[in-house]
């Protein structure tokens, strides 16, 4: 739930002459607090629900219920909070049964789905409360890959007919119509079979036939990566491809740096490959499949694992070492352009984009003043918040001040990783930068705004010497590179588009072949 780790089912799946039964025990933790010491739900063979069985105990009241379906009803008897109550509800004959916070449940739906088309509705007993309708609205296929093999599963995206109105789900099966994954991205709740929750498995966005999963060697452990090749190989000598680098941002990001359902980088590395480069994207420091451990490191730490990318990719018979470039997004600038400022040789261009163009701790007041400019509070709310904030920063970067602060900010915001974000500053790193410099920055952009793309191309004409400098200001594009109407991050669940804008891409291809000599006429060369 938000991102936490929040309990775990035992689900089990058995047929027998009369039908099908699923029983489940488990328990989830706070905020829920929901112990389940047996759940029995059993369907007929036409998946026809005949009973249901709950023995819980939830924020440590027991929770009974039992409800029997016949003739189109459904007949409960339940006992919560020390109260017994009875009740009748009219549902559908083959309605799927699905009691809130039973996950196993999902089970019967996601056997359901295998036979359906988009455009199916499907009645659903929110037992013992209301039915509901489901609508199939698409179906998309997914790899999934995991420690023992890639599951090719399905994802269903529904719209549940909720009393206080549609709310989209995903409802993903595996080849066996077993559930996978069931997900309401607005409310952040996300379950996941075992296999696919395990950090060695990840999502595979985009696969291209040559692509290659590579394990490189960073400070201590490995990052899992991609390796993306242009399609065509070449005949008679060996070509050896311009390399770019996919730098991704703050978070959790993996190598396909999805964000809201966008999978920036997976996109960006397949047009750029296709584009005839060979193309890195790979996981952060302990996330997905890479080793090491994200919440103790710096941006200078994240700066490191970049340029052991680098060092892998100049030992690649199929990399030319000179022409080796980065593309940082967001945070990821940051980190591209001090690898950059320290890799003059092994870097030979660096694109930025919608990368902070201040101090860290300018950039989260500017962010903090947008979100108060949108909420209905007096002026006197907003600056108690605002001085709140800087106080916060202060005490992080210096280590003093915390006795003046609720003791919860101070476990979130006391971090290495906060304090460098803080403390960056673009402009220092900037002068020391000699690679020719891209920023490119969406003009609906409400995360990092336009003028930060201004900023940033003015530091990098002020250099001495400045090896070439450009900026580019895609018009109708959010953070996350796709178009947008507000470009709000309240906005990012309900886009109609996630597809990354083809102008931001055909500017970053076109500059990147400039930069690195490609002859499009000549593969590798």
């Amino acid at each position: 739930m938000s991102g936490a780790a929040m309990g775990s089912e035992q689900v089990a799946v058995t047929a027998s002459a009369e039908g099908w039964t699923i029983r489940t025990t488990g328990r989830l933790g706070a905020p829920v607090n929901l112990t389940t010491a047996r759940f029995e739900l059993r369907y007929d063979r036409d998946w026809k629900p005949l009973s249901l069985e709950i023995d819980a105990s939830l924020r440590g009241q027991p929770l009974v219920l039992k409800t029997a379906f016949a003739n189109g009803k459904a007949t409960s008897s339940i006992i919560q909070g020390g109260q017994q109550t009875q009740k009748t509800d009219e549902v559908a004959a083959d309605t799927v049964v699905l009691p809130n916070l039973f996950f196993g449940a999902y089970e019967a739906l996601a056997l359901r789905l295998a036979s359906a088309s988009p455009g199916t509705q499907i009645k659903a007993y929110i037992a013992p409360q209301i039915e509901i309708g489901i609508t199939l609205n698409s179906i998309n296929s997914e790899r999934i890959q995991t420690a023992g093999r890639v599951v090719a599963a399905k994802r269903y995206n529904l719209a549940l007919a909720s009393p206080g109105g549609a709310l989209a789900a995903e409802v993903w099966v595996d080849e066996a119509s077993r559930l996978v994954r069931f997900r309401v991205p607005t409310q952040g709740l996300d379950v996941a079979r075992d296999d696919i929750a395990a950090v060695s498995s990840r999502v595979e966005r985009m696969v291209r036939p040559t692509d290659e999963q590579a394990r490189i060697q960073a400070s201590g452990f490995t990052l899992a990566a991609t390796v993306s090749k242009p399609a065509t190989t070449g005949t008679g000598a060996a070509i050896r491809w311009p390399a770019v680098i996919l730098v991704p941002g703050s978070g959790l990001a993996d190598r396909d740096e999805t964000i809201a359902g966008v999978s920036i980088f997976a996109q960006l590395a397949n047009a750029i490959a296709d584009a005839g480069f060979l193309v890195v994207r790979f996981d952060k420091r302990g996330v997905g499949q890479s080793g090491g451990r994200g919440e103790s490191a710096t941006i200078v730490d994240f700066s490191d694992d970049v340029r052991a990318v680098v060092k892998y990719l100049d030992k690649r018979a199929d990399v030319d070492p000179k022409r080796i470039a980065l593309v940082g997004h967001s945070e990821g600038g940051l980190v591209s352009m001090l690898a950059a400022s320290e890799e003059k040789e092994g870097i030979a261009a660096l694109a930025l984009i919608a990368t902070p163009g201040t101090t860290g701790a300018d950039l989260v007041l500017e962010q903090q003043r947008h979100l108060l400019d949108g909420m209905n509070l007096p002026d006197d709310e907003k600056q108690r918040r605002t001085d709140l904030q800087k106080r916060i920063q202060a005490a992080v970067i210096s280590g003093n001040g915390w006795e003046a602060i609720p003791p919860a900010y101070k476990g979130q915001a006391d971090t290495a990783w906060f304090r460098s974000f803080l403390t960056f500053d673009p402009a220092r790193i900037m002068r020391k930068v000699a690679q020719p410099t891209l920023i490119m920055q969406g003009d609906r952009d409400r995360q990092v705004i336009a003028r930060h793309g201004q900023l940033l191309v003015g530091m990098a004409r002020a250099r001495k010497n400045d090896p070439g400098s450009e900026l580019s200001v895609v018009e109708g594009v959010n953070h996350l590179l796709v178009p947008a109407v507000t470009g709000e991050v309240v906005e990012y669940p309900s886009l109609q588009d996630r597809a990354v804008s083809p102008r931001l891409i055909s500017t970053l291809v076109g500059w990147l072949r400039d930069k690195l000599h490609v002859d499009t006429a000549r593969p590798g060369h």
